[in-house]
């Protein structure tokens, strides 16, 4: 399980990222096909790793909402 951002691009794409993994980022037209584009970003950059005999950084991602 990761932790992922979603926020609206400025193309009118959503963006979503994944920020335990350095660079794991897609996009779609909608929510849920930015959504379904990161978790297959995800498998194939774990995949990546895991033939490369790299270590998979685990989940440490913490975030909060403050009011300003």
């Amino acid at each position: 399980m990761r932790q992922v951002l979603i926020y609206p691009g400025e193309d009118g794409y959503f963006v979503v990222e994944c920020p335990s993994l350095p660079g794991c980022i897609s996009q779609g037209k909608t929510k849920e096909e930015a959504i379904a584009n990161i978790k297959e970003a995800i498998e194939g950059y774990i995949l990546t790793l895991e033939e490369d005999h790299i270590p998979v950084p685990v989940e440490n991602f913490d975030s909060m909402m403050v009011v300003v």
